[in-house]
């Protein structure tokens, strides 16, 4: 790929030819086009829908960008679909991305921060579960498989010694058996509100357990990730305030996609994707979770190298 940089401009790049982005790739890229591949989620996922938003603006924004979504179980099926030259981006957890000594998959960095997911321990009103630890023999659903929701709630449940009956479901079919009785009880972990689990409680009435116990043993077992956090009231009809734990969300990239183009993109997420965090388009209702994109928090991805593209975004920056 070779990339000029117009005079300045916002640093605006023309991406004039794209070849090799993707491993196995067959087809001869169209001249003057790079066209660019995103790992999303599930079904109900938050992923889902702020994967699609970010997509959209990268293409408007990034001249000769188009960028297409790829769902996904989540968090670990995107690092792994990013790793294998299948996606070029892709959203994750930060806890699944940093392995237990501390280090990060190779050949992949990331562009920023986005948000912040929440644990979300949920059952129906009438339910017998009151807290974590009656969760013990219960048909639990743990998340897609491959998602962030299955790597931190079976943390969760290992921690605190308890057994369950563990199903695969992603958001929406998680709701979805709760609502029918085929579970007793759903984690997830993803942004506030989540669209699968406020349908769910704008037709029936639910409960979320609080989970600020099992954020300490998280935060104490693995430093770094983990933050306590909490739910608040506004979040979903008839819940109240629910304490559990808050995980980063990073957008990563390949380490062999450009620089230039890299920087483009970083310079469209805290700078043009304002039209979804101003509300000055429906996006900003759609994808709530865009609210806590910015600059300052951005930055700060723990021990995930930047990609040198982004890097160099975040030190404009900073002029």
């Amino acid at each position: 790929m070779v990339l000029n940089r117009e005079p300045r401009l916002g640093r605006r790049v023309v991406l004039l030819a794209a070849g090799g982005l993707l491993a196995g790739c067959s087809r001869e890229p169209e001249v003057g086009k790079v066209h660019l591949r995103l790992a999303t989620g599930p079904a109900g996922a938050v992923y889902r829908r702020i994967g699609g938003a970010l997509a959209v603006h990268i293409s408007e924004q990034v001249p000769g960008a188009t960028v297409s979504t790829v769902p996904s179980g989540a968090s670990t099926d995107n690092i792994r679909m990013l790793r294998a030259g299948e996606v070029h981006l892709g959203l994750t957890s930060l806890d699944a991305l940093i392995t237990t000594d501390g280090s990060v998959p190779d050949g992949l960095s990331a562009i920023c921060r986005l948000y912040d997911s929440h644990l979300h321990l949920v059952v129906m009103a009438g339910s017998a579960i009151d807290e974590f630890r009656d969760l013990a023999g219960k048909r639990i659903s743990l998340g897609a498989r491959d998602s962030g929701t299955e790597f931190t709630s079976l943390r969760v449940l290992e921690l605190g010694r308890v057994k369950a009956d563990g199903r695969y479901l992603s958001q929406a079919e998680s709701a979805a058996a709760l609502r029918d009785g085929e579970i007793d009880a759903m984690f997830s972990l993803t942004g506030v509100p989540t669209p699968a689990i406020t349908e769910l409680a704008q037709r029936h009435p639910i409960r979320l357990i609080p989970l600020d116990a099992q954020a300490d043993a998280l935060f104490t077992a693995f430093p770094g990730p983990y933050t306590p956090a909490m739910i608040p009231t506004t979040a979903y009809p008839g819940v109240p305030a629910t304490r559990t734990v808050a995980v980063p969300n990073v957008l990563l990239v390949r380490d062999d996609l450009p620089g230039d183009l890299v920087h483009a993109i970083t310079d469209t997420i805290f700078t043009h994707t304002g039209t979804i965090t101003s509300g000055g388009r429906d996006d900003a209702e759609a994808v709530p979770e865009a609210w806590q994109i910015n600059v300052r928090t951005g930055i700060s991805t723990a021990s995930i190298p930047l990609h040198p593209g982004a890097a160099a975004w975040f030190r404009d920056r900073k002029r």
